[in-house]
């Protein structure tokens, strides 16, 4: 049974906001951060998706509810909250966006038909002769309504990590790929490079599985789950400044204990059958979600 089977079965997309209230967004730790006062998007359910032709007007409502988007990525909206992640980074259709490490391109199909009209999403890929790169450029090429104004910079890390030209990018996303560059040793460079990328005064946005206060370098590595304040002093020394935290993907039924680590959770379910209930359950990890700036010259 797919993942996407298990949820509708279980009906686990029908959430009750009594028992558990919406997300709340955290005021950014700078005053004037323009992203204070944004109000949760409402929940986009599987059963409503429609055909959607994208233009300068096309809303992250109309696209997240698209038929171009699977039934299984649409079920874990309620999981990520697309809608709302991307306006605390302070997403805006005229600007030039970098994704880190799409891999599946679950944003990556939800950021290229927002920008198209009017800005530019550029993603980053692996050598041409990697199977996963192949996979990836064949999946872009097979929807060229969606994707074929998307621009993709080839990086082969640590050595080649050019993103875009110098000082030319508004924002750069990574969404849970933080603990792939800690375990590979090049997280570093990779905030290096997303520094020399991005114009002054541009973003950062972070979005990765949160562990204990307490977890160790070895565990991160080994679970999954990373320290947040350890990630915010690894950001900050690239010359970051972090201007936003928000509790907008926190999930409070993570324990964080589990034998596979964050991969026994969805969509992963590296456990198959067994606890497979008890793990939909408590739905995907518990995310923190950071803001940092590239600050401007004084």
């Amino acid at each position: 049974m797919s993942y996407a089977e298990a949820e509708s079965k279980n009906n686990s997309y029908e959430i009750c906001t009594k028992s558990h209230p919406p997300p709340k967004l955290t005021e950014s730790l700078d005053s004037s951060n323009p992203c204070i006062g944004i109000r949760s998007a409402p929940t986009v359910l599987a059963n409503e998706s429609e055909k959607a032709t994208f233009d300068s007007t096309t809303t992250l409502q109309t696209i997240l509810k698209s038929s171009h988007r699977s039934e299984q990525n649409r079920l874990r909206d309620k999981y990520r909250h697309p809608a709302q992640t991307l306006q605390f980074f302070g997403l805006r259709p005229n600007m030039t966006v970098v994704e880190l490490r799409p891999g599946g391109r679950w944003y990556t199909e939800i950021l290229a038909p927002f920008l198209a009209a009017k800005g530019q999403l550029i993603v980053t890929n692996l050598p041409d002769a990697s199977k996963p790169a192949l996979a990836f450029q064949e999946k872009l090429a097979a929807n060229p309504e969606v994707f074929g104004k998307v621009k993709v910079a080839q990086i082969n890390p640590p050595n080649e990590l050019t993103l875009a030209p110098d000082n030319s990018v508004d924002l750069v996303l990574t969404f849970r790929n933080i603990h792939n560059w800690v375990k590979a040793g090049y997280d570093e460079q990779v905030y290096a490079a997303a520094y020399k990328a991005l114009k002054p005064g541009g973003i950062l946005g972070v979005e990765e599985h949160r562990g204990k206060a307490d977890i160790s370098l070895q565990e991160s590595i080994k679970t999954g789950y990373m320290s947040e304040d350890g990630v915010i002093a690894s950001v900050e020394k690239a010359g970051f400044k972090l201007v936003g935290k928000s509790e907008i993907n926190s999930n409070l039924k993570d324990t964080k204990d589990y034998p596979g680590g964050v991969w026994t959770l969805p969509p992963t379910l590296s456990q198959g059958e067994k606890d497979r209930q008890r793990f939909l359950a408590i739905g995907e990890s518990y995310c923190m979600t950071l803001k940092f700036v590239k600050p401007k010259a004084p």
